[in-house]
C-alpha cells in the first residue's frame, strides 16, 4: 500500500504480482514517487465517488425484484415484427438448443488438442461442409465473429492475394458492414471506393469488388456482368449473401464468386439483441492458404480410423500480429454448432421450403402495401424477403403509430432514400400479421 501526503489517496492491490522494490523501480523510471501520483490530474470528486447502490437484500428478495423487472418487458410473440436489416427472425427448431446447449459443447475454446476434441472438431467439419454446399464454394472455415467482420477479412484476403490496395464496394452493401470495413482497412492504408449499379468502373488497381446478394435493400444484383468486369480487371469478386436465400436461388459460386461471406444468425440463432452471431466464410480452393480463421480437416489415425484435426495453420497463427492472416482469436464454435444443427435438421428440402415461404409472404405483403394510396413499393428489381416502401410521412412517425397495434414496423432508411422503410417478411409472419400491418398502414393515412 502507498499513500500521498498531499492528496491523502491510497492505493492497494493484493493482485499486483510485483514486489515493493519492483514498483519503486518502475515509478522511478517514469518519474513519479508513488502510484497515487499517476492519478493527481483526476479531480477528487471523480476519483473516489460515492457509490449510490441500495442496501444488500436476500436472494429471495432479489429474485422477486428481477421478476418484477422482467414483467415490464413485452411478452415474446405478442408483437408482430417486420424488422430485418441484417438480423432476422426465423423459426428455431427446439432440437437446436436441446443439442447445442449440452455440457459437452459449452465451451468456446479452440479445439487445439484433437485427441480430446473429436466431437467438437467433427461438428466444425460438418459446418464447413454445409457452408460449402450452400455457397457452392470449394472450402470454408469454422466461422468468423459475424457477417461484417467476415466481409472485412475477405477484403484483406483479396488484397493479399492480388497484391493490390484498392477495394471497390457497391453502395447497396449494408451501411453497417461498410462501417466495419472502413475500420478494418484504415490501419493498413487500403483505399475504399464506392461503386453504383450502372456506373461501375473497376480497373487493374482494384483488389476486389464487394457486392451483397440480395443487397441491403433486399434486391438482387446482376452478378454475371459484375463478375466479368472485376475478373477482367484482375481482381476478385466478394459476395455477401443471405444463407436462407440460397435455399431457392443459385449460389454465388455459379456467378464466379471468389469469396463468399454471410451472417449465419438466420440459421438457428435468435436475434438476442445483437449477438453473439457467426460469420460464414468460403472461397475457392486456390486461395485456401490465405483464408483466415480455423480450418478443420478430416484424416485417418495410425489405426486407419477417421479423425478430425485443425489443419493448414499453426496453433499460434492468430496471435502473430502483422504476419497472421487474421487476428480474430475468439472461437465461435458454439454458435456455429447451432447453425450446423439447424441445417442438418432442415435439410435441403426444408431450407428450400423456408426460403419459398419467405419469398411468397414478402411478395404478398409488397403487393398489398402497394395498393394503399400514398405508399409506393419499389419493385424495379427482383427481391427475396425484404423490400423498400416510400411512405407518405416519416417512417419514424409511422412506426410509432404501428406500435399501438402491437406491430414493430420496418427499419427507417430515410437517410438512404426519401421516407424509405425497409420491410422484412419471413416464414414466421402469418397472413393475419401481414394483413394487420396493411390495414394499420392504411389507417395511418386515413387519420393523417
Amino acid at each position: 500500500m502507498s499513500s500521498d501526503k498531499n492528496t491523502g489517496l491510497k492505493f492497494s492491490s493484493p493482485y499486483t504480482p510485483n514486489t515493493e522494490n519492483d514498483r519503486a523501480e518502475m515509478l522511478k523510471a517514469i518519474g513519479v514517487n508513488t502510484v497515487d501520483d499517476l492519478f493527481k490530474d483526476i479531480p477528487a470528486s471523480y476519483l473516489n465517488p460515492e457509490l449510490k447502490i441500495p442496501d444488500a437484500i436476500s436472494e429471495m428478495e432479489l429474485v422477486q425484484e428481477m421478476e418484477d423487472l422482467a414483467n415490464l418487458n413485452s411478452v415474446p410473440g405478442e408483437y408482430a415484427s417486420f424488422m430485418g436489416s441484417g438480423a432476422y427472425k426465423h423459426f428455431i427448431p427446439s432440437i437446436v438448443n436441446r443439442l447445442a446447449l449440452r455440457s459437452e459443447f459449452m465451451t468456446c475454446y479452440t479445439p487445439y488438442q484433437p485427441e480430446v476434441s473429436q466431437g467438437t472438431l467433427q461438428a466444425h467439419f460438418e459446418f464447413q461442409s454445409m457452408v460449402c454446399q450452400l455457397t457452392g464454394m470449394d472450402v470454408a472455415n469454422a466461422g468468423m465473429y459475424d457477417g461484417s467482420t467476415a466481409l472485412s477479412e475477405a477484403a484483406l484476403m483479396a488484397c493479399r492475394v492480388t497484391k493490390k490496395q484498392v477495394v471497390s464496394v457497391f453502395d447497396s452493401v449494408s451501411p453497417y458492414y461498410r462501417d466495419v470495413l472502413k475500420t478494418f482497412l484504415d490501419a493498413p492504408g487500403i483505399k475504399i471506393e464506392s461503386a453504383k449499379d450502372g456506373n461501375l468502373k473497376v480497373n487493374k488497381n482494384h483488389a476486389c469488388l464487394i457486392v451483397q446478394q440480395p443487397n441491403y435493400f433486399g434486391y438482387f444484383e446482376d452478378l454475371s456482368k459484375l463478375s466479368d468486369d472485376i475478373h477482367n480487371a484482375g481482381g476478385l469478386l466478394i459476395v455477401v449473401t443471405d444463407p436462407i436465400s440460397l435455399g431457392m436461388y443459385k449460389p454465388p459460386a455459379d456467378y464466379g464468386a471468389d469469396i463468399v461471406v454471410a451472417e449465419g444468425q438466420s440459421m438457428g440463432i435468435a436475434t438476442s439483441f445483437g449477438g453473439p452471431y457467426v460469420g460464414l466464410f468460403a472461397c475457392k480452393q486456390q486461395y485456401i492458404r490465405q483464408m483466415p480463421g480455423r480450418i478443420v480437416g478430416r484424416t485417418k489415425d495410425t489405426n486407419g480410423n477417421t479423425g478430425y484435426v485443425l489443419t493448414l495453420q499453426t496453433r499460434e497463427q492468430h496471435i502473430r500480429r502483422d504476419r497472421a492472416t487474421s487476428n480474430i482469436c475468439t472461437s465461435v464454435g458454439l454458435i456455429a454448432l447451432m447453425s450446423t444443427i439447424y441445417m442438418i435438421s432442415q435439410g435441403k428440402q426444408g431450407l428450400k421450403h423456408i426460403a419459398n415461404l419467405c419469398y411468397q409472404k414478402a411478395h404478398y405483403a409488397a403487393a398489398k402495401i402497394n395498393e394503399i394510396d400514398g405508399y409506393i413499393v419499389h419493385t424495379d428489381k427482383p427481391f427475396f424477403k425484404e423490400f423498400v416502401v416510400s411512405c407518405p410521412m416519416s417512417p419514424k412517425e409511422i412506426n410509432k403509430r404501428l406500435l399501438h397495434n402491437k406491430i414493430i414496423g420496418g427499419v427507417d432508411v430515410s437517410n438512404l432514400t426519401k421516407n424509405g422503410m425497409l420491410i422484412c417478411v419471413t416464414e414466421t409472419n402469418s397472413k393475419d400479421e401481414i394483413d394487420l400491418l396493411v390495414s394499420s398502414l392504411s389507417e395511418i393515412i386515413t387519420e393523417g
